[in-house]
């Protein structure tokens, strides 16, 4: 870091650093580094804050204000019908948690995956209810070339009813887990929530305490919540979880639609091998992406699936443009 950088990021006697451990509106829920926690509001009018972000804020009274904002080592979207906004920032993992039943989509898991690839995050994917043989097995063969591709994928029995004798697997899952910040997702029916009150029993107190220092009125909760998990520590590095709500909302409009690619592993290796400098892996003669496509001619490395997801993805990017 360059002295003038240096001056910027260090605190001075009236700036103190903190850590965003909740965020509502122009609200803030700030902790410092003895672990007092306050409010925060933003010096302007917007909140840029996330959970996650490293601030530096000034005492007003009881509370305080956030006057700058660290760097950044990355930054989590989510989006709807009208924008996209930032919602987490300063990942080690990404956990997204699916189950065998009900069936997952695997559009969704590409989105959550391209986000982490496009911030460099490390993904683990986490296949619960492997106590339900014949629907896991299915899914485990559809998650074949995730794994194909290098990614982590662990099996998980979060089903308290399960008679199984045999690891539930959240032992290997929380090897994963320590010492690193991980952003925990899932859609409706993964088992998040049961893992959730796995690792962390007091969640639901904390989450309470947040929303009454938030005083954030007829909304009891926060949309995305930090947690220690101090069982999880090793030397010298605590571990952190960060929940939120599913991940149906993924937010990849920063992403221009010639980088997607260089965003999905599958697709990745065979970069700089087409004909044309410029091409999109759709259409092109000479592709040697679609060269390696699977089709009912031939057996590729990349999948019909996945390139339809590709393909998909490709196209909304493109829209957002216009």
């Amino acid at each position: 870091m360059s002295k003038a950088k240096a001056r910027e990021a260090a605190p001075t006697a009236d700036l103190q650093a903190g850590l965003v451990v909740a965020a509502y509106g122009r609200h803030s829920l700030v902790e410092t580094p003895d672990g007092r926690r306050l409010i925060c509001h933003p010096r302007g009018k917007k909140n840029q804050a996330v959970v996650g972000d490293q601030v530096l804020w000034q005492a007003t009274g009881d509370e305080g204000s956030i006057e700058r904002l660290q760097e950044r080592r990355n930054l989590f979207y989510r989006q709807d019908e009208i924008r996209t906004k930032s919602f987490a920032a300063n990942l080690d993992r990404v956990l997204i948690l699916i189950a065998a039943e009900p069936e997952f989509s695997e559009s969704q898991l590409c989105r959550a995956l391209v986000a982490a690839e496009a911030e460099k995050i490390t993904p683990i994917i986490a296949l619960n209810k492997s106590d339900l043989a014949a629907p896991f097995a299915q899914a485990w063969e559809r998650l074949a070339p995730y794994r194909a591709m290098g990614y982590l994928v662990l099996p998980l029995s979060l089903n308290p009813r399960s008679t199984l004798t045999q690891s539930d697997g959240v032992d290997a899952l929380c090897a994963q887990l320590q010492g690193q910040t991980t952003l925990v997702l899932g859609p409706s029916g993964s088992g998040k929530s049961t893992l959730i009150n796995r690792l962390l029993p007091d969640a639901q107190v904390e989450t309470g305490e947040i929303s009454q220092a938030l005083n954030s009125g007829k909304h009891t909760t926060t949309n995305t919540r930090w947690y220690w998990v101090p069982e999880l520590d090793r030397a010298g590095q605590r571990t952190a979880l960060i929940d939120s709500p599913g991940f149906q909302e993924f937010g990849l409009n920063h992403i221009e639609p010639t980088q997607l690619a260089q965003c999905m592993p599958d697709l990745r290796q065979y970069l700089g091998q087409c004909k044309f400098y410029n091409c999109t892996h759709l259409h092109e003669p000479g592709c040697a992406v679609l060269a390696e496509v699977s089709t009912d001619e031939k057996t590729g490395t990349i999948s019909a699936r996945r390139h339809r997801i590709y393909a998909q993805l490709f196209e909304e990017l493109g829209q957002q443009r216009w």
